[in-house]
């Protein structure tokens, strides 16, 4: 029998000491595998629109590039600990729904105690993704708002300056903007794989070089950058 994946965490921190005792505590938990350390938050950006991640350990003292604006930059945010010498930032971050916040020098029980926190949350998410998504989207569309269940969409696809929203029944065309339509959609279920797709998760069948094949025989294509994150995401077993 294959082991359970592990919790995919990135470490982001701008001392190399610091990133040394994360990952050392890493290595002494089970269920944690590090995807990639990175001292730069800009290289940071870039690993979080390439790789899968679960779990963020985020610096916020950092030049160019606090952590809590990087948090900010980040559409779909990972479940995020922040690692901080300075304790004056801790309503900034936990407003950004971090889920522990760690100050600096910190023990092993303590960084436990974060990690247990963010499994909790994990395991949430995880479950809300077996439930049928619920609520509506609101769209303007041939001048008037429609209600869009959020349940019936299959793909979302940007078209000019206009995106085609495919449910179970229709085709609506509408003026939003397709990075709104992504902020609007749970992340639970539904993911961006190109600058011109969102796809709803549960209608993926398999990936086939560079497509994703839906339920329908319908083909979407994967961003480049964009495809080993996709795979980790909708394919991790």
């Amino acid at each position: 029998m294959n082991a359970p994946p592990g919790i995919r965490c990135l470490l982001v921190d701008d001392e190399h000491f610091a990133l040394a005792l994360l990952e050392k505590c890493i290595g002494d938990t089970p269920g944690l595998e590090v995807v990639a350390t990175c001292r730069s938050p800009v290289r940071a950006v870039e690993i979080l629109q390439q790789e899968p991640v679960d779990l963020l350990f985020l610096d916020i003292q950092m030049p160019v590039l606090s952590g809590v604006n990087l948090l900010r930059t980040i559409t779909r945010k990972p479940v995020t600990i922040f690692t901080t010498a300075y304790p004056q930032h801790a309503v900034e971050a936990f407003d950004l729904n971090a889920v522990d916040y760690l100050l600096k020098p910190f023990s092993f029980e303590r960084f436990l105690q974060a990690v247990d926190k963010a499994r909790a949350l994990l395991a949430t998410r995880e479950a809300a993704t077996t439930e049928k998504p619920t609520g509506h989207l609101n769209v303007k569309a041939d001048r008037q708002w429609i209600k869009i269940p959020v349940a019936e969409i299959r793909y979302i696809e940007g078209w000019k300056e206009y995106v085609k929203i495919y449910t179970e029944h229709d085709k609506i065309v509408t003026l939003e903007s397709l990075n709104n339509l992504e902020n609007a959609l749970p992340a639970t279920h539904f993911l961006r794989v190109h600058k011109s797709y969102i796809i709803a998760k549960d209608r993926v069948l398999r990936m086939e070089g560079s497509e994703l094949v839906l339920a329908g025989d319908v083909r979407v294509t994967v961003a480049r950058a964009r495809k080993k994150a996709v795979q980790g995401i909708l394919f991790r077993s």
